[in-house]
């Protein structure tokens, strides 16, 4: 098995938001658009400071680069990253929200959604060919994702908004390659700074003082935020969105887990069955990475 730096950054990236929510739920007690504001704020003040002052450099040929555009891609640009700053805002809030106020679960199954999104937007809006074991795989996290919906059809609706929020990004953000991807990460957070800005006196509560809030929020913005992000960005510049997209399966099964085995949330054969098909269709969309065979085991075969 051959795995390429682009399929470990985006593997590397989901493990690490499949944990996510052992950093959240300490701060079940703190208003989700509390949580959103200080990730959002501190996460700037982070990207700005290693931008400003370790990669200047980066960030000079990037301006020469955008001045060197024609209009048309310049506007293109600007529209995507503003456009993914947005889209940042909205699925980290609602997914606080489902974390802490709905279930684990419900978060969960809206990133069973997001592949299956993700990959039909690839398709008819990128153009991205997939091969007839891939659609067979779509099919199958489709039909995993059919079983689970059975019995809450407000948690459906709720998770399907989430995800959509998450592919239109990984859309957009694979079109926009001109820039180093921190750097793009940096205005993106940057303009959701501003807008969320005039929100903050009226709508966050009092300035938490427990340390237990400062500590949790400093891996949210280091690790689950800036890393991860950034790992997933990185990714888009050698792999397909749908399998991105697709890789996307590793966070709900580690989130399923952890709602299992570590908050112990009740589970019945049909979640079982249905996680078991998702952990299929990973295996079989990315068999060509998988079990393509190196040079060294084609020699051996041939002779």
């Amino acid at each position: 098995m051959r795995v390429n730096k682009y399929y470990l950054s985006a593997f590397t990236a989901f493990v690490i938001w499949g944990f996510f929510s052992l950093v959240l739920k300490p701060l079940h007690d703190y208003p989700s658009l509390d949580i959103l504001f200080y990730r959002v704020f501190f996460s700037t003040v982070l990207l700005l400071v290693i931008t400003l002052f370790f990669r200047k450099a980066i960030l000079k040929n990037d301006v020469q680069v955008f001045n060197a555009l024609p209009k048309s891609t310049k506007y293109r640009t600007i529209f995507l990253t503003i456009f993914g700053g947005f889209l940042l805002i909205a699925n980290w809030f609602l997914f606080i929200y489902a974390v802490n106020h709905v279930s684990l679960k419900s978060a969960s199954f809206a990133y069973l959604i997001c592949p299956i999104l993700t990959t039909i937007f690839a398709y008819l809006i990128l153009k991205e060919k997939l091969s007839k074991w891939q659609w067979f795989a779509v099919g199958l996290s489709l039909v995993s994702c059919v079983i689970l919906s059975f019995g809450s059809i407000r948690d459906l609706i709720y998770s399907l908004i989430i995800a959509l929020t998450f592919a239109f990004y990984l859309i957009s953000q694979r079109k926009n390659n001109h820039f180093d991807r921190l750097i793009i990460l940096t205005v993106q957070l940057l303009i959701a700074s501003v807008v969320i800005l005039p929100f903050f006196p009226s709508h966050s509560g009092p300035t938490p003082t427990e340390p237990v809030f400062y500590i949790m929020l400093a891996l949210i913005v280091g690790i689950f935020t800036v890393l991860a992000l950034y790992l997933n960005l990185y990714a888009l510049k050698g792999m397909n969105s749908s399998a991105v997209g697709i890789l996307m399966y590793i966070n709900p099964l580690i989130n399923f887990t952890l709602a299992v085995l570590y908050f112990h949330e009740p589970i019945d054969r049909i979640q079982i069955v249905s996680y078991s098909l998702i952990l299929i269709s990973i295996v079989i969309f990315n068999e060509k990475v998988l079990f393509r065979k190196t040079d060294t085991q084609i020699e051996k075969t041939s002779s």
